[in-house]
């Protein structure tokens, strides 16, 4: 709701709607639902939603990254990384796509606006695309990488588009060529910040999916590990791993392939047929699993909690309890008070 409540009053100021003016110039015949739900709305609204999430998990994978670069490699980090940084992978291109969608909004409903992000100063077709430059006074623009007809290309598929430019309203009204320049850099780094969480997400995505090296040599016991390999693997539940052959023209092979251009193709399919066979074996074990632990999870649950067993439990981060003062200290940490220490306390 407060993003709904932001989203609505800034896309209100990017294309007002909902009421009229008087003669007076005071706004007359308010209409609330068209003044909150504006055509930008919708683009605008949920492309700060999904940058919510993205930024959200990036930002604890990489709590969980500095964990794991400091030593700590243990299921608990590898989970706090793989599971936000993975939304956060899948959600980017999602993100990339929604900021390219509002960007052409932004050109059919805010012209003026697309030419000052784009340093467009003249209206016309053909109009290049700036990369870092500054605008000039007199239209120019100084600096930065020039691609001709991609600005045309990007507003409408097409490098005949016609993109209108500044000088198309009056000096008075337009933004200044400093204004214009704050925005395109503006534009600009948010687009390229884009651009390398792309590549980001699509080399996680590959550690993750790509078979393993198929043209190992001779007696080559398995695939060589991934940075992101899970802790698991297929034939750890469905039986003894595979043996990966030498070279593509071996004549035999210890998993029954032959010779012939077929050969990697063919260990990739038994590499998926084992994955495929250990994740089938491992949902069958999960009723099995969870029907054997009841009975000791509920003795755990009904058994009382004890200070020690609160100095003993595993804390990843924060103070831990001391063995000596659990019974003096423990209380007042649950509770939440400070806990000061006495002259007879150990420390």
């Amino acid at each position: 709701m407060g993003a709904f409540g932001i989203i609505a009053a800034n896309s209100w100021m990017n294309t007002p709607r909902g009421f009229t003016l008087d003669a007076t110039g005071r706004p007359d015949s308010v209409e609330v639902r068209s003044a909150v739900f504006t055509p930008i709305f919708g683009a605008e609204y949920w492309h700060f939603v999904v940058a919510m999430f993205l930024t959200a998990g990036y930002v604890v994978a990489g709590v969980y990254a500095v964990g794991w670069l400091r030593g700590r490699r243990d299921r608990y980090h590898r989970l706090g990384f793989c599971v936000p940084f993975t939304v956060a992978a899948i959600l980017t291109p999602v993100q990339f796509f929604l900021g390219d969608n509002i960007a052409r909004q932004v050109y059919h409903k805010q012209p003026v606006k697309f030419a000052a992000t784009e340093l467009v100063w003249n209206t016309g077709t053909h109009v290049p695309e700036y990369l870092f430059g500054r605008l000039q006074s007199d239209g120019t623009v100084k600096g930065g990488l020039k691609i001709p007809g991609l600005d045309s290309f990007l507003a409408g598929f097409s490098r005949g588009t016609q993109v209108t430019g500044l000088t198309s309203v009056p000096a008075d009204e337009r933004p200044t060529p400093v204004e214009a320049t704050v925005a395109h850099w503006a534009f600009d780094v948010m687009a390229t910040i884009g651009s390398l969480l792309i590549l980001l997400a699509v080399w996680y995505g590959w550690c993750w999916l790509r078979p393993p090296d198929l043209r190992g040599r001779a007696g080559s016991s398995g695939p060589p590990p991934s940075p992101v390999w899970p802790a698991w693997q297929p034939w750890s539940a469905a039986g003894s791993p595979p043996k990966w052959d030498a070279s593509p023209g071996s004549s035999t092979s210890t998993c029954g392939l032959g010779r012939g251009d077929s050969h990697q193709g063919r260990l990739a399919l038994e590499h998926v047929r084992h994955r495929g066979g250990g994740v089938c074996a491992h949902l069958r074990r999960l009723p099995r699993r969870r029907a054997g632990d009841e009975p000791a999870l509920a003795a755990r649950r009904a058994r009382p909690r004890r200070p020690q067993d609160e100095a003993r439990r595993p804390t990843p981060y924060g103070p831990r309890l001391r063995a000596a003062a659990v019974g003096q200290g423990a209380t007042s940490l649950r509770s939440g008070s400070p806990g000061r220490r006495g002259p007879g306390d150990p420390r």
